[in-house]
């Protein structure tokens, strides 16, 4: 069994947002979309501060699908166009997707966009890997752990690129794996999103 994932080190994030902007321009995502995207918890703003000066701290979150065992997107979508995968990746079949919006409804981790509109890019090509499908209006997009990539032994783009090296990435199935390996050593700071939810998540986070 194979079950791809990524752990984040939050003490290594410093929010410079290359993960996000990597993502979208590897998966050819639209204007005004993200797949990969960085909180800054416990307040409204992107790149705000808690607290009142002087006393102010910042901590980023970084968010997108969580690849779940457990995938309540999977369970509602009606055509069976969410999908795991034999690599433990939560994928769309976007042939399938008839825009219906329930996995996004079901995803307590917002990590889903929708096609509203025909989908503009600046400038106006198809940019990032030719394997990645364009997307048309009225289907739903997400992180897909950088499928064409991962599916040739490399990593997901947001991994390759992270300048403070918070990213982890491998199959936890594997006990060798750097990111096994890792969930072991820190295992009293390892946390997931919305564990209560009983998704399972397969991203983790540490810190």
């Amino acid at each position: 069994m194979t079950k791809l994932a990524i752990a984040i080190n939050k003490e290594r994030c410093v929010g410079c947002h290359t993960c996000a902007n990597a993502c979208k321009m590897q998966n050819n995502v639209p204007m005004g979309m993200l797949w990969n995207r960085i909180l800054t918890e416990g307040v409204d703003t992107l790149d705000g501060a808690k607290g009142e000066y002087p006393n102010l701290t910042r901590e980023y979150l970084p968010v997108q699908c969580q690849h779940c065992e457990n995938a309540a997107c999977l369970k509602v979508c009606p055509t069976g166009a969410t999908y795991k995968d034999d690599k433990g990746r939560v994928e769309i079949d976007y042939d399938k997707c008839i825009g219906c919006r329930m996995c996004m409804a079901a995803c307590p981790f917002n990590a889903r966009v929708f096609n509203w509109e025909e989908p503009v890019r600046d400038p106006d090509v198809n940019y990032g890997d030719a394997r990645v499908p364009v997307r048309n209006k009225g289907v739903m997009e997400k992180c897909t752990l950088c499928k064409e990539r991962t599916d040739d032994g490399d990593v997901p783009m947001c991994v390759r690129v992270c300048p403070a090296r918070a990213r982890t990435f491998g199959d936890l199935d594997d006990p060798e794996s750097d990111i096994s390996k890792l969930a072991r050593e820190r295992v009293g700071d390892v946390h997931h999103l919305l564990e209560e939810k009983g998704t399972r998540p397969q991203l983790f986070y540490i810190g």
